[in-house]
């Protein structure tokens, strides 16, 4: 009976971690501390790992009261955009673009995220865009509001789960009690799904799209996250288009169109095509299941100023944003905005977030 009972234990254990899966850590210790706080998390909840590490090894970046970790703060601070910038780091194996939930540890660097926290990030923003990410910071004593600042800067088309947690000098020996309860705060992703699909609204009507993956489509997905996103896109003979209000990352390519593709066009502009042509696009997708006269009805060809808007729910009445006010009363809501008097198992919004029961 004992043995059955932890049996019954260790499969309980099992499941419940399982709802952190397909997670990814990415630390970077320069004391050490960061890599314990690694070590008690992942005893915790089932992730991969990833150390980043300097391709300058054994450097003292706190020496001379921190002159060279300062150095390479300022460069980045003097142009956070370009590449030069950031201080290199030896090539990694694991791809966020794996990854549906990704956690950072990462020490502070003089108020700041460390500068080689800082290159990963930088060289991983798109692939990262559209994952839920949350984030570890450890200092001595100071607060980490300047690192969490970076962090929005270098990724500013994720989710984030929640708060950051702060580990510092005095709480350090309790990390095991700090970080059991922040799990518990956040919001991973345990849709299991790949954000392939897109909805398109014209005139009460709504199709669904396949997304191509490439870093334009998970800005995309980013963004939709957010609020679903209403355009006004106008006939031109084979296709629809306008702008899309935002810039997106543009991988061009010389292509000839079908009917139901999807494209960016000069990174900023929507068309989605009933008929085809040639030209140099970035390609986001393609309607699904309809033919090329439905496709003609469905989108309005021939009309102006065709009001369409983009989403990731089938509903019309999609939520706006997860973190709006109005919805932090505690009840819960359906993915298309619906209060749920009675929820059952699946899928919900509560307090602006999502949550599986």
């Amino acid at each position: 009976m004992k043995r059955l009972i932890l049996v019954i234990c260790a499969m309980l254990t099992l499941l419940s971690t399982n709802t952190t899966a397909k997670t990814l850590v990415v630390y970077y210790s320069y004391t050490g501390n960061c890599r314990e706080i690694v070590n008690t998390l992942t005893s915790q909840i089932e992730t991969d790992v990833l150390e980043i590490l300097p391709t300058e090894k054994e450097l003292q970046y706190e020496a001379n009261n921190y002159a060279l970790g300062t150095q390479l703060l300022n460069a980045i601070k003097a142009n956070p955009n370009d590449a030069s910038s950031y201080p290199a780091i030896d090539p990694v194996t694991k791809s966020p673009a794996d990854y549906q939930n990704i956690i950072i540890v990462t020490p502070l660097w003089w108020s700041q995220m460390a500068a080689i926290t800082q290159t990963y990030l930088f060289q991983n923003a798109s692939m990262m865009a559209g994952k839920h990410v949350g984030m570890i910071v450890s200092s001595h004593s100071s607060g980490i509001s300047g690192v969490v600042s970076d962090a929005e800067r270098l990724l500013p088309n994720v989710t984030w789960m929640g708060e950051a947690l702060w580990i510092n000098a005095s709480n350090h020996g309790n990390r095991a009690s700090l970080i059991e309860n922040w799990i518990k705060t956040l919001n991973f992703d345990n849709e299991n799904t790949t954000m392939d699909k897109m909805y398109i609204t014209i005139d009460g009507q709504t199709q669904s799209a396949t997304l191509v993956d490439n870093t334009a489509t998970r800005e995309l997905v980013a963004a939709l996250q957010n609020a679903p996103i209403t355009v006004t896109l106008n006939d031109n003979q084979f296709e629809i288009w306008g702008p899309l209000g935002k810039s997106l990352t543009t991988e061009n390519e010389q292509m000839n169109t079908t009917a139901g593709d999807i494209v960016l066009y000069n990174g900023s502009n929507i068309c989605i095509f009933y008929a085809s042509n040639s030209w140099s696009y970035t390609r986001l997708g393609k309607i699904d299941g309809l033919s090329e006269s439905e496709l003609r009805t469905f989108l309005k060809a021939g009309e102006s100023n065709i009001t369409v808007m983009l989403s990731l729910t089938s509903g019309t009445t999609a939520i706006r944003s997860v973190n709006g006010n109005r919805m932090e009363d505690g009840a819960y809501y359906s993915l298309n905005g619906m209060k749920v008097s009675n929820p059952s198992k699946g899928i919900y919004i509560q307090n602006g977030k999502k949550v599986i029961l």
